[in-house]
């Protein structure tokens, strides 16, 4: 079977598996947290804290908190801008890049480069590029979550969550790493984990 085959063949399959069922967003998390149980509902009020550089881009500040208030609400937290308890610091960092770590080198955005490649495996044969059009771009993106108390600062829950894939879409993904980061809210266990969400394709 040709490369051209094999690669068209793949990109059925991926269009195919894409089209039905649940598709699962798998986050690492690493928790710490000074609450070793659920407070009172009447000190679960927080408000959202941004930095300099959140302040200047509000519009992707405000689309962030709403996708975290979503998943403070379901352990509890009801924000309260004037009156909070806790002060929530959020961030995010996403990185796109052309492929995955472990796709083919010669191929880029569906492009096969029609020159050889040096790879840790050695040089890979010079071959004609192929007039292909497909795109496999590749996604990692790590969230954080910090709680503190609003009288002192004081930290009483840190959370982190990465998560790398093929889903583009933001809006979907999100959601389940901050409901991936808040498993176990609010004591953890202070442990390195794999939390497994399932969502609508």
């Amino acid at each position: 079977m040709n490369a051209r085959i094999r690669l068209g063949l793949l990109a059925f399959a991926w269009v195919l598996t894409g089209c039905t069922g649940l598709r699962i967003v798998d986050s690492d998390v690493r928790s710490f947290s000074t609450l070793e149980s659920l407070p009172p509902a009447s000190s679960l009020s927080y408000r959202f804290e941004r930095l300099p550089s959140q302040q200047a881009q509000a519009a992707q500040s405000e689309a962030l908190e709403s996708i975290a208030q979503t998943a403070l609400a379901s352990v509890g937290l009801r924000r309260d801008d004037a009156n909070p308890v806790y002060r929530v610091q959020l961030d995010l960092r996403m990185a796109r890049d052309p492929q995955a770590p472990w796709d083919d080198p010669r191929y880029v955005e569906g492009h096969a480069r029609p020159y050889a490649v040096v790879t840790r495996y050695g040089m890979l044969t010079r071959f004609a590029s192929l007039n292909l059009q497909f795109e496999f771009p590749y996604f990692r993106r790590e969230l954080s979550l910090v709680i503190r108390q609003s009288t002192d600062g004081q930290v009483v829950y840190e959370t982190r969550a990465r998560h790398d894939g093929r889903w583009a879409d933001d809006d979907a993904v999100l959601p389940a790493m901050f409901r991936a980061a808040l498993d176990g809210f609010p004591a953890p266990g202070n442990r390195d984990r794999r939390v497994v969400i399932e969502i609508p394709r």
